[in-house]
């Protein structure tokens, strides 16, 4: 079972940082990344869409999302990942019910 986590103020007050500045730095890192990569690792790309790696894995053995190999190690392009989004986002049936 995880342990709760502490709030944003408990966890300034314990490295001695006002919050607002914690705040600040987890705003940017959350959307920091490095913009100079033209391809991610699996567990990258996963992590951008919000799925495990299994379930990614999945949709690039069906083709879904593009991948390509380089040696041993499998990359997904940037761009493969909003493709991917946007195939999807067209197909969905916002009218049905989940």
């Amino acid at each position: 079972m995880s342990q709760p986590a502490l709030p944003i103020s408990q966890i300034a007050q314990l490295l001695d940082v006002p919050e607002d500045a914690l705040r600040t730095l987890m705003a940017e890192r959350r959307t920091a990344g490095d913009k100079t990569l033209v391809a991610l690792t699996v567990a990258e790309a996963a992590r951008r869409i919000g799925i495990g790696r299994t379930k990614l894995y999945e949709y690039i053995s069906s083709g879904e999302i593009r991948s390509v190999k380089i040696g041993s190690l499998r990359r997904i392009p940037t761009e493969a990942v909003g493709e991917f989004l946007a195939r999807r986002f067209r197909a969905s049936d916002f009218d049905a019910a989940a």
